[in-house]
């Protein structure tokens, strides 16, 4: 995908609206607890800023589904960015009214200010052209540096660009340069893991990886349904009962295509959905009635691992078990510790895979780690992110 970036464009003397994606997570107090998001943006704001332009920035925080709620206020983050800049950081008083107005018309060069969240808005979600002129009015240029955000067609996100010269920031830069090289022309053996809770919530990715990857391994909880299509009783485990069929033509179609599809060949199952719950390891193909599948077995792991040895691109996206439980957390941090120590691009998918990484300690061992859950997730499928179409091509 070949777009405009920030280098692309003469920013020096312009005001510049960049859209961010400072959906951060914050505790009870209002205190931020993971800054990495805003951490991400600066590159392109200060590039800005070196080169002499204003910097107006918006971003949403959480879901106040468009009204005002002192709850999710962004002045938490002008704070954090005030603290990362070593800069006053304005926070508008409003999205697009009249202190943002005010502010955006009284700025000099290499000045900042945040406008307050745009969610805050009825009109943003519904991409609404008048809010996103209001939007347009406020700058000369946009940038997009949200690909968190990328795969909805929002006023700040899509819609801006339709009145205003739009280009990607860096970090956009980068999400589309991993994920897109590695999808178009990878290096091989290429290989994907894939993890989380359905079957039903990958069947666009497993169905496009499957045209490009030469191994996908399988884990998480959507496991179980590829073990029901197979014949197999499963317990209690989380199981889709309507994609069962589907499971069955999944694993036929890497069959045909000459993809090696490996599902896990042992399980650890618990008793109950509890962090200290009774658990022990079997077999794929003897999960008791009343236990739960949760984590992969020991021989999963070992077998998993050794294949990855092979691997010169890898993709992954999703936990291969219940990693918020310590005991459930083995297989994907034994994942990660083999992912860690191969000599290929590895590039985690955003969402849990990420966090998962990100705590095992190991975040500077991989290539690249998405910022965006869902948008890599729709990127991986093929699909086309409103976000990203809405740029200048080069």
């Amino acid at each position: 995908m070949n777009k405009k970036t920030v280098r692309d464009i003469d920013v020096k003397n312009k005001k510049v609206l960049v859209r961010c994606d400072f959906n951060v997570p914050y505790d009870e107090n209002r205190v931020i607890t993971d800054n990495r998001r805003i951490v991400a943006a600066l590159p392109t704001i200060k590039y800005l800023l070196e080169n002499n332009a204003s910097v107006i920035l918006c971003s949403h925080l959480g879901r106040p589904k468009g009204e005002v709620k002192p709850e999710f206020s962004l002045n938490i983050v002008a704070d954090e960015l005030s603290r990362l800049l070593g800069q006053e950081v304005k926070l508008a008083g409003d999205v697009v009214g009249e202190s943002a107005q005010k502010l955006a018309s009284e700025m000099k060069n290499g000045e900042v200010i945040l406008l307050e969240n745009v969610r805050y808005e009825p009109g943003e979600e519904k991409n609404d052209p008048e809010l996103s002129k209001k939007f347009a009015s406020l700058a000369e240029l946009y940038v997009n540096d949200a690909f968190g955000t990328a795969h909805r067609a929002h006023s700040s996100t899509t819609g801006v660009a339709d009145f205003l010269p739009a280009v990607s920031g860096f970090l956009i830069e980068k999400e589309l340069k991993f994920l897109g090289e590695s999808l178009e022309n990878p290096e091989r053996p290429f290989m994907a893991i894939l993890g989380g809770r359905k079957v039903s919530d990958k069947i666009g990715v497993i169905e496009s990886l499957l045209e490009k990857v030469d191994v996908l391994m399988i884990g998480g909880a959507m496991a179980y349904t590829f073990f029901k299509s197979m014949g197999y009783t499963v317990g209690n485990s989380i199981c889709e009962d309507d994609k069962v069929d589907l499971a069955r033509s999944l694993m036929e179609k890497a069959k045909e295509k000459g993809v090696k599809f490996m599902l896990p060949v042992d399980t650890k199952v618990g008793k109950e959905f509890k962090p200290d719950t009774e658990s022990k390891v079997v077999k794929y193909t003897e999960i008791p009635d009343g236990w739960e599948g949760f984590d992969i077995g020991t021989e999963t792991i070992a077998l998993y691992s050794e294949e990855l040895k092979k691997a010169k691109t890898v993709i992954w996206n999703g936990p291969v078990g219940l990693f918020e439980f310590d005991q459930f957390a083995v297989g994907t941090n034994s994942i990660a510790r083999a992912l860690a120590d191969v000599d290929a691009v590895k590039i985690i998918g955003g969402g849990d895979s990420a966090a998962a990484v990100e705590k095992a300690g190991l975040a500077e061992k991989f290539t690249h780690i998405s910022t965006g859950g869902g948008a890599s997730l729709e990127f991986l499928e093929g699909k086309k992110l409103p976000g990203i179409e809405a740029l200048q091509d080069k």
